[in-house]
């Protein structure tokens, strides 16, 4: 009987010390893409923590994968896919933007900017709009969804799908985010005053002169236009069709329980922020891994002058003969050896020092104790592995968010841009040695970005697992979140109480004027009363 008791003893102590294991269930939304790249690594951080993760493709699909280890897939069937995920549409949007760059600074340019940009988002969006249909009528997969009792909605609400279904499931939402269809995320949730937080496109810092601010104000006039002109329209018809007229795809977005925002305050300007905000900036960096063995060979054949590593990301494999060209002419003259990641017709200019990869381990690159410089686009994922392994940057920013990127870098005293359109050899190769100059302070500002970026009581990935969680525990988190979404807009900027300030302050200034002219009247009749009287 004592031996058993000792067992038993034994046996709930020994329970005592193995960790609790909780897996919930996780629907995710991914946008396709490079943001998918970094949605990957969030999925294989929840799937490590015991839970179970189902993900939403659409048949047309670029990278997100129908089977993985870490996750069951449901695909949608899509007839048209996003722009975003056709390499063709990507290429030819590319080659405009680079066309509309070269005549930077007219009014042309302004104009022919905008219009690519806003008719990439308006096709997108209306199939963003067909494929949220789809998935509403297809009742076999709605009563999939909602018998599987799902714990949270983990999505990229760039293109926001997802939210809509969100409202739809009645899901609690999580966002893993920096964009959303009309701009910088920040801006549909935080206080974003003009004055000194720049507007997506227009390459400023957050110190800004007047003509600056006048121009930052127009940038964000546009955006606002595109919102309502551009983007939303087919989302708002979806929502009038299964929601009804008061709800609209950015009510919905603001709604969300947590935004875990993919930057930090190394990297972005310091600026207002709310309580469901969350900063994971740099989640995707890790340690490096050993290089493959001819790749290996390659980096240590630099011998005491390393290595520069170019790559251009996920959607963009090369610039075209004429670019591509310039630039292995300019490697061709440094002594650094040079792994390029490079799509296309060879350079007759390359030198031999340069080697062309279809696929490289960016990473493990970045991380190599002889990489002395990053050439890149200036996407975000790319900054922040350079950040993670202190590596400076030089940019060739090319559409999108990669302009305002870079000038965040090159602010910080960490980069070098080159414009694309201008491109000669003396002038890429002068911005790459300026970088590569250990007498110049871009190293040694990068080491203390990155110990910045380090110096947290939690690792990135780590903090953004702990709220996913957390919404899951709590059923949402509704405490975290503002009402403000709920205010029509002249409520939200007190319109409605200056108006009525205005009308009181109208109302005492019309009573002090009647009555000062009552009085003055008064006093005239009493005044002409008494000559009178004194005549008589």
């Amino acid at each position: 009987m004592a031996s058993y008791a000792t067992l038993t003893f034994l046996l709930v102590f020994s329970m005592t010390l193995i960790p609790s294991c909780w897996g919930g269930k996780i629907l995710v939304y991914p946008f396709d893409g490079s943001h998918w790249i970094n949605m990957k690594i969030l999925v294989e951080a929840l799937h490590s923590q015991g839970h179970e993760i189902t993900v939403l493709r659409t048949s047309t699909s670029w990278y997100v994968s129908e089977k993985s280890p870490y996750y069951t897939s449901i695909t949608v069937m899509l007839e048209q896919s996003q722009k975003i995920e056709s390499q063709s549409f990507m290429t030819s949007f590319l080659e405009r933007s680079i066309e509309i760059r070269r005549h930077k600074g007219s009014p042309w340019a302004f104009v022919e900017f905008y219009r690519n940009l806003f008719g990439f988002i308006g096709e997108n969006q209306m199939v963003v709009a067909q494929l949220v249909v789809n998935i509403f009528e297809n009742k076999t997969l709605i009563k999939e969804l909602n018998e599987t009792g799902y714990d949270v909605f983990l999505m990229d609400p760039a293109f926001p799908a997802g939210v809509l279904l969100a409202h739809y499931l009645d899901l609690p939402m999580v966002f893993n985010v920096r964009w959303l269809f009309n701009g910088e995320a920040h801006f549909a949730i935080a206080p974003s005053p003009l004055s000194y937080i720049p507007e997506l496109f227009s390459k400023y810092t957050d110190k800004m002169d007047l003509f600056q601010r006048m121009n930052n104000i127009i940038y964000h006039g546009v955006l606002l236009y595109m919102h309502y002109f551009v983007a939303n329209p087919p989302l708002q018809a979806v929502c009038d069709q299964y929601f009804g007229g008061d709800v609209s795809a950015m009510s919905l977005i603001q709604k969300a329980d947590i935004w875990l925002m993919r930057v930090d305050f190394t990297f972005e300007y310091p600026r207002p922020t709310m309580p469901n905000v969350v900063y994971i900036g740099g989640f995707q960096g890790k340690p490096t891994k050993p290089l493959p063995a001819d790749l290996e060979d390659f980096v240590q054949s630099s011998g005491e002058h390393g290595i520069v590593v170019m790559t251009l990301g996920t959607l963009l494999g090369h610039l075209g003969p004429e670019i591509s060209e310039i630039i292995a002419s300019a490697f061709a003259k440094l002594p650094q050896k040079v792994v390029w990641r490079h799509l296309g017709k060879k350079p007759a200019t390359l030198g031999n020092n340069t080697l062309l990869v279809d696929w490289m381990p960016q990473n493990d690159l970045l991380g190599h104790p002889k990489t002395k410089a990053f050439v890149t686009h200036g996407g975000t994922n790319g900054i922040y592995e350079a950040i993670y392994h202190s590596v400076p940057i030089l940019g060739i920013p090319l559409i999108f968010d990669q302009d305002d990127n870079m000038v965040r870098m090159k602010a910080k005293g960490v980069a070098e841009i080159v414009e694309v359109t201008t491109l000669d050899v003396g002038s890429f190769l002068s911005s790459l040695r300026n970088v590569l100059d250990p007498q110049k302070p871009y190293k040694q500002n990068m080491i203390k970005l990155s110990q910045l970026h380090h110096d947290k009581p939690m690792k990135p990935i780590d903090t953004a697992v702990f709220w996913i969680e957390y919404v899951m525990r709590h059923k949402g988190a509704p405490h975290l979140r503002t009402e403000s979404y709920k205010l029509p807009w002249y409520v939200y900027h007190c319109l409605d109480v200056f108006a009525v300030f205005g009308v009181f302050c109208l109302l005492v200034a019309a009573s002090i004027w009647i009555s000062c002219r009552w009085l003055c009247k008064h006093l005239t009749r009493s005044k002409k009363s008494k000559i009178k009287s004194k005549r008589q």
